[in-house]
């Protein structure tokens, strides 16, 4: 037994409420369980029930022992002083308010319908990686489609929320935040955290000073980045002559701006950039200078990323052909035997679902413009799916992925859901326990 089925089965009415009476011995109804509080405080507001006749509007908390109060410290907590009503599976111990006074204790043990227990029992302890797969196919497309939108706005919210903290870090700096943002994401995920970093010891005003000269943009992001050639953590065993005049010119405009700008000190190490398991067209190295020409060819990022009206113009922005130096090469020295790509469909795709979506969900939401966030979600519908381990899986259940709204949907489903068992929180998991 464990709160989250007994927050289940009082949400839901699963126990026997005819001739329902307290622990105390005091007649129960229940006119309203209450709204599920998903922030601090007791688990359920705005509670109405009835104790031998009198009518008690507040919190209903929900615990496996009544000890829990004290184990979770809530006699000293102000906010716990409006619950009126304590529901348990075993009272092993009363409860008081600090003004004395008792708090009506329910024990639902004896009371709960067992076959709900069993239906959730079978439903976590499930081997299958998607608990409900074995039972999916008796699901009706409403629930299906419900819990589709209802985690795809989930998804969204919350990737919007983690771009509203960086903006809220950098004062309320929307240009700022863009560049991080984006740049971060530059990374694919392995490297995300370095292209982070990178981004933070860069200013972007720094950056559009140099807009006209991409040699210098790329100095600035691969000096700061440790990458350069002279660097001595840097291995130049395979650099030939060939290379020289780039590196050169790097290193030139590198040590003449770091000292402009004074950002010797904010250098990375080059162990910070992870090359194992990319292809090289993926490589940190790549998509810095793929960045670089983002860069100096953008004016006013933010405005460039959020403004268009539909996602084709956003296709071209992030359609980036590197320098010519990296069209031959993946890493310093390292020649490539064949040309290095461009900025990949893929790639592209990817750049919009997971960085420029987000943004326009959090200035949607920071401006109040909820047509933004329809806009956002129409681009998800005009890109086609991801293909991953987790889309499959929602495939061979019969789950038709079409768009990346879908994929993102079904990867918010999947982890935030499925993988952590909380079953009676998804629209289809808590339909089978009902069921």
């Amino acid at each position: 037994m464990n709160e989250e089925i007994l927050s289940f089965v009082w949400r839901f009415g699963y126990y026997e409420s005819v001739n329902l009476r307290t622990d105390e011995g005091s007649h129960l109804s229940v006119l309203r369980t209450g709204f599920k509080n998903r922030n601090a405080g007791p688990d359920f507001s705005d509670a109405r029930v009835r104790i031998d006749g009198v009518d008690w509007v507040g919190c209903v908390e929900i615990h496996v022992k009544s000890s829990d109060w004290f184990l979770h410290t809530h006699e000293t907590d102000p906010a716990y002083e409006s619950v009126v009503l304590h529901v348990v599976w075993e009272n092993d111990k009363p409860v008081y308010r600090q003004d004395s006074s008792l708090v009506p204790t329910l024990s639902l043990k004896g009371l709960v319908r067992l076959s709900v227990i069993e239906r959730y029992n079978q439903l976590v302890q499930e081997d299958e990686e998607i608990p409900c797969s074995k039972s999916f196919e008796k699901v009706s497309e409403l629930q299906k489609f419900s819990m589709l939108d209802r985690v795809l706005l989930e998804r969204l919210d919350k990737k919007g929320e983690q771009v509203l903290n960086l903006l809220n870090a950098n004062q309320q700096d929307w240009e700022e935040t863009a560049y991080q943002w984006l740049t971060q994401h530059f990374g694919f995920k392995l490297n995300d955290p370095a292209f982070l970093r990178l981004s933070q010891a860069v200013p972007l005003k720094i950056i559009l000073k140099h807009r006209n000269s991409l040699l210098q943009i790329e100095a600035i992001l691969f000096g700061t980045a440790g990458l350069i050639p002279g660097n001595p953590e840097v291995d130049q065993s395979d650099i030939t002559s060939l290379e020289t005049s780039y590196i050169i010119a790097l290193n030139r405009e590198y040590k003449f701006l770091s000292a402009k700008y004074r950002l010797q000190n904010t250098q990375m190490k080059p162990h910070e950039w992870k090359f194992l398991r990319l292809r090289p067209a993926g490589f940190p190295t790549i998509r810095l200078a793929q960045l670089a020409v983002l860069l100096s060819k953008s004016n006013g990022l933010f405005s460039s990323l959020t403004s268009p009206k539909t996602v084709r113009p956003m296709h071209e922005l992030l359609n980036l052909e590197q320098s010519e130096y990296w069209q031959k090469h993946f890493q310093f020295g390292k020649i490539s035997k064949s040309k290095v790509p461009a900025m990949g469909k893929d790639a592209i795709n990817l750049l919009i679902i997971n960085a420029v979506v987000p943004l326009m969900v959090a200035y949607s939401k920071n401006r109040q413009q909820p047509e933004i966030l329809e806009r956002a979600i129409s681009w998800l519908s005009e890109i086609p799916t991801e293909n991953n381990r987790i889309t499959r899986e929602w495939e061979k259940l019969g789950m038709k992925v079409k768009t990346a709204g879908d994929s993102q949907a079904l990867i918010e489903w999947f982890n935030n859901y499925c993988s952590k068992r909380k079953c009676l929180d998804c629209i289809v998991g808590s339909g089978l326990v009902r069921s």
